[in-house]
């Protein structure tokens, strides 16, 4: 469980940040606050949260409802379950061991894993570890087979990682490695893997000896067998045939080393500033985090190029869990920024969009 957050388990009451309405004359953040509010007051939001930092410090705007049933505001420091945000962290520690001379990029998984990607087209001797962080394996990903609805009907159904892959590797590839990109968890899950066949160690504890403690984040970590989240938190949301369910807690099994992890806004800011800035992998390996490809033009190593109204891109990833989804990521020059609601599925077709539109403002406007 996250070490931080233990400690202040009992502090569920914390005081929320104040709720974001239209923005009256000289407030700071206009377009950002709105947004915020029509998340909420349109989109099918209960609640919604961006958070902010740069050199200036931090500012956090909520809007909405953190609990439905008792109208609690969306908490400031809250604690959510950042899904495929995960894959940053999960890339980073693979690259960190590149750096140490323990996984070749390049390198095919049998090494690492000999024997596991075998059958239906499938070869392990054909795959690389970076086409695994870069989604260019061809593998498919084993929840379009797994389902979304059935982790909604049945959120606290655990899911052993042998079974996700043997179900993954029942269906042919998507293409030859290399020659496409296509998003899959499964890459994800065998990086996890490899981190666990070089180290020796559960990939949890290598994630957090490598990039937690070192940035001290102290709100972050990985929940193992736990279903709850860490008070403070806002409760997660899906909405099923017009009815909203609540789906706080939840087995995390189905996602590990591509989305098991919890986290809190200021800890994602903590992380993305510093891992863009160049403060935990060296220049070149950085480098080779963010480079595309013609097959990949968006995409490099568990990070995601996304553009900006404002200016350059930056590098950042989303993250979808059910109950919550989120965006994330930093610039070059040390600003960073996270939106978050917390309903997943459930927000309407105008509302993703306009998810993406607050993380553009969240970056882009004072």
């Amino acid at each position: 469980m996250l070490r931080k957050a233990i400690a202040v388990a009992g502090l569920a009451g914390l005081v929320a940040a104040g709720t974001a309405v239209p923005a009256a004359a000289g407030e700071d953040r206009p377009r950002l606050r709105r947004l915020l509010h029509t998340l909420t007051a349109e989109d099918g939001a209960p609640g919604a949260l961006a958070a902010v930092r740069d050199r200036r410090g931090r500012t956090v705007l909520t809007s909405g409802v953190g609990d439905v049933r008792t109208g609690a505001p969306v908490p400031r420091e809250g604690h959510w379950r950042i899904g495929s945000i995960t894959k940053t962290f999960t890339a980073t520690t693979v690259l960190l061991l590149v750096e140490d001379g323990l996984v070749d990029l390049d390198a095919p998984v049998e090494r690492y894993l000999p024997g596991t990607v075998r059958g239906n087209g499938h070869d392990g001797r054909n795959i690389t570890v970076r086409q695994l962080l870069q989604h260019t394996s061809g593998l498919p990903d084993y929840l379009d087979h797994l389902g979304i609805g059935r982790i909604v009907e049945n959120p606290l159904e655990r899911h052993d990682r042998d079974d996700l892959l043997a179900l993954a590797l029942a269906h042919p590839p998507e293409f030859a490695p290399g020659t496409g990109w296509s998003y899959s968890n499964t890459g994800y899950l065998l990086a996890g893997l490899v981190v666990e066949a070089v180290t020796g160690d559960p990939l949890a504890d290598v994630v957090e000896r490598r990039v937690l403690d070192p940035l001290r984040l102290d709100d972050t970590g990985a929940p193992g067998a736990a279903t709850g989240l860490p008070s403070p938190h806002p409760r997660g949301y899906v909405r099923l045939d017009g009815t909203l369910l609540d789906r706080t807690r939840l087995s995390a099994s189905t996602a590990w080393g591509g989305g098991d992890l919890v986290s809190d806004a200021s800890d994602l800011n903590r992380f993305f500033t510093a891992l863009v800035g160049g403060r935990v992998l060296r220049p070149g390996t950085l480098r080779e985090m963010m480079r595309t490809t013609e097959v990949s033009p968006e995409y490099g190593l568990g990070l995601r190029r996304v553009p900006r109204s404002c200016g350059a891109p930056v590098w950042g990833h989303a993250g979808d869990m059910v109950g919550f989804s989120t965006l994330s990521g930093a610039t070059r020059h040390g600003r960073g920024a996270t939106v978050m609601v917390n309903v997943k599925p459930g927000l309407s077709d105008a509302g993703e969009q306009r998810l993406k539109d607050a993380f553009d403002a969240a970056l882009c406007d004072d």
